[in-house]
């Protein structure tokens, strides 16, 4: 892309935007240690259980700003399954305070939105400055067993109301996300997970991809797609009897050195992006950050307050912690060691890290908890 393409103009706008609203926050950056280290409490907030039912929590995202009824500081939830237990059904978002105040704040119904296959919300959730909410859907059919559509991002306003859905464009089977949030421009990075996967049968296919989406967002008015690009690919996935797929999950934008990190969850490792927000072309499954040791199917993604990588292993209830920087793997936190075979397999996907400790759902016990 030319550096005079107007899209890029529009990516460098967005740029200065963070890094202003970044100066402003002012959080301070540790030496070099670790930031999990000194935790070792796991704490219950409260249940991600609505009223109808919905298990399974897997998105984590943080409010920014209280607008309708969103309030600052609180915490969305998406469930993944219904009240039966069946994968990709669920179509609900719970919000929850860190003193553990909980209210529905979304029911989807999926007789009323334009997403291929249906609703099965997944750990795609973010929450914009704007008051804007996207979630992702990767649904199935016949309780829960057979991949149903290539699912879409789906946009609510800030009282739960779905006012834009997004399909096609690069998404196929929408199964993490972050943002980079300009207010008026946002960067959504989508990791996708359905690219050849049902066809499989099982087998590892190496076509997982990271999507990078321009939205414009004008006003109080739903946001506009302006642009979709592949920034990543080639990543292995699979379907799963007990996961239902596996394949990148995931992702973690660093506005200080512009790189876009990606847990490639079935090589057990952490892939960096570099130029994520102006790259026009794939940087195919990118570098290399940290591999094996403890990660062990890095799920949910997140970057700490000192830039350290924070990941949640699908396989055996550790939260493992990553410095970039070297690749070195500081510190591993056991926060549930339920579940399984093996112990603490299955219950850990989104997190999110703050100033008192790391936020995360426990699939095991469809809780909210903060390990401190």
């Amino acid at each position: 892309m030319k550096p005079n393409h107007p899209l890029t103009f529009l990516l460098r706008v967005l740029v200065l935007m963070v890094w202003i609203a970044a100066a402003a926050d002012g959080t301070a950056r540790a030496a070099d240690r670790s930031f999990i280290g000194p935790f070792n409490t796991v704490t219950t907030v409260s249940t991600t259980v609505p009223s109808n039912g919905d298990v399974n929590p897997y998105g984590v995202a943080r409010v920014p700003l209280s607008k309708g009824s969103l309030v600052e500081g609180r915490f969305l939830i998406s469930n993944f399954n219904n009240g039966g237990n069946f994968q990709g059904t669920g179509t609900t978002i719970v919000q929850i305070a860190p003193n553990g105040t909980f209210s529905l704040f979304a029911q989807i119904d999926a007789s009323k939105v334009s997403c291929p296959g249906g609703i099965g919300l997944t750990t795609a959730l973010v929450a914009l400055r704007s008051g804007f909410v996207v979630v992702g859907s990767l649904p199935t059919s016949d309780q829960g067993t057979v991949l149903s559509g290539a699912g879409c991002l789906i946009v609510l306003d800030s009282n739960g109301n779905v006012v834009e859905t997004f399909s096609g464009h690069n998404l196929n089977g929408p199964w993490d996300m972050t943002a980079v949030d300009g207010g008026f421009l946002v960067a959504l990075f989508v990791t996708n997970v359905l690219n050849g996967t049902a066809d499989a049968g099982g087998s590892v296919v190496n076509r997982g991809t990271v999507a990078r989406l321009l939205l414009a967002i004008p006003g109080d008015r739903p946001p506009l797609l302006l642009n979709s690009t592949i920034v990543a690919s080639g990543l292995p996935e699979r379907t799963d009897p007990s996961a239902l797929v596996i394949g990148p999950t995931g992702v973690a934008f660093d506005d200080e050195t512009g790189i876009l990190y990606v847990a490639d969850s079935l090589d057990n490792r952490i892939a960096a992006i570099p130029n994520a927000l102006f790259r026009f072309r794939s940087a195919g499954t990118g570098s290399t950050v940290s591999e094996g040791g403890a990660l062990n199917d890095p799920l949910g993604l997140v970057l700490a307050p000192d830039h350290h990588i924070l990941s949640a292993n699908g396989d055996d209830g550790n939260i493992v912690e990553t410095n970039p920087r070297t690749g070195k793997q500081v510190a591993v936190k056991l926060v549930d060691n339920t579940g399984g075979p093996p112990p603490g397999a299955g219950a850990l996907f989104g997190l999110i890290a703050a100033s008192d400790g790391v936020y995360f759902v426990d699939d095991a016990s469809n809780t909210f908890d903060l390990l401190h």
